[in-house]
């Protein structure tokens, strides 16, 4: 269809650019909080970076609804969008443009059919594990009572916390810190879960495979069977024909 090539062209034109930008956006957020020193200007200019992504994916969602012509039900199926793209203009605050990214990344991404599901999940694994140990440590390092000072330590309880070991060596003190704490935990457990489901669907379609080949495997043999036994009874059934003759040949006088 029409609508659906216009969508689809738009969305594979789009797809590479889209994911350089998340890049650099990935890039202009760690920025300033690996390089505690850095200037007001470099910050701005990664500030400015940021919201160029971001508008960049807003308007990605503006085109694919004006490319639809059931703009309601859009809107209705990709209501997620709709609130990242929303979400930084009611409060801009960083880490809100963070969280809207990564979503509007997450739901652009999901409709490349060439991204792989093992590809997809171990780029959300190294994306949520660097994106909330910057996040943690942009809203911990100058806490009183934090105790998780450099980038060293955010890693290690991002991982931590993503695989749901806990050591308690590293936990956040502040309210945003525990809320992205609580994001990864919920995260982490999701992707364990899409991990455990792709193995255990792995293995059974290895084991229907397995059924099917034993299947067909019993019904070849079955039917070697049948045919063997058709055989041996043609065999038998010509055999009495031949004993027949002979007799009948026998009784005649010569």
């Amino acid at each position: 269809m029409e609508e659906q090539s216009a969508q689809a062209r738009w969305e594979r034109h789009t797809q590479r650019p889209l994911l350089a930008l998340a890049v650099a956006f990935a890039v202009a957020y760690a920025v300033p909080i690996v390089d505690s020193s850095a200037g007001h200007s470099l910050t701005a200019v990664c500030t400015v970076v940021e919201w160029v992504v971001w508008a960049a994916f807003a308007t990605d969602y503006l085109m694919r609804l004006a490319l639809v012509r059931r703009r309601k039900e859009f809107v209705r199926t990709h209501w997620l969008d709709l609130c990242a793209v929303v979400l930084p203009i009611l409060q801009p605050l960083r880490l809100l443009r963070l969280v809207s990214t990564l979503l509007l990344v997450q739901r652009r991404a999901r409709m490349a059919s060439q991204i792989r599901l093992t590809t997809y999940v171990a780029g959300a694994v190294v994306g949520l594990l660097m994106f909330g140990s910057l996040a943690v440590l942009s809203v911990e390092r100058e806490s009183p009572n934090g105790n998780i000072r450099t980038l060293g330590d955010a890693v290690w309880w991002s991982f931590t916390t993503m695989t749901t070991v806990g050591y308690g060596d590293h936990a956040p003190t502040t309210g945003l810190g525990r809320m992205i704490a609580v994001g990864l935990m919920l995260s982490g457990i999701a992707l364990l879960g899409v991990v455990t489901a792709n193995i255990a669907a792995w293995f059974i379609s290895r084991f229907e495979m397995d059924d099917v080949e034993e299947r067909r495997q019993t019904e070849a043999i079955e039917s070697l069977t049948e045919e063997v036994r058709a055989l041996r009874a043609e065999v038998a059934a010509l055999a009495a024909l031949a004993s027949a003759r002979e007799r009948v040949g026998e009784e005649q006088p010569g």
